[in-house]
């Protein structure tokens, strides 16, 4: 990934993820967070551990990203984009569809 490509992804991901880390790590201690998305084999969702790895990438100096984070930052952007996509009808503020989308760093409620 070169220079271009890092920052373009670097913004994007900044203009979706919309939650700071510690309003993300305060929700991912939450019951409905641990509830929310697939869960491999009863363990943690993949949502929740990306929520997790997000909060380490927004406290990490953009000199000390690396290509795993990078690529990380792509899987978020385009898991939010997708996921928007979808929104259902209606009040969405007590849903599945929300709660997933902050366990990966966006509340689109804010």
């Amino acid at each position: 990934m070169d220079d271009k490509e890092r920052d373009e992804t670097r913004a994007e991901f900044g203009e979706l993820v919309n939650m700071t880390p510690a309003e993300l790590d305060r929700w991912l201690e939450s019951e409905e967070s641990r509830d929310a998305g697939r869960h491999k084999g009863g363990g943690e969702s993949t949502g929740h551990a990306s929520g997790r790895r997000i909060t380490r990438i927004l406290r990490t100096k953009k000199a000390d990203l690396t290509d795993d984070d990078y690529r990380h930052m792509r899987k978020v952007v385009g898991y939010v984009r997708r996921h928007l996509a979808q929104r259902p009808s209606g009040d969405v503020r007590d849903t599945r569809w929300r709660y997933s989308l902050m366990n990966w760093g966006h509340d689109p409620l804010s």
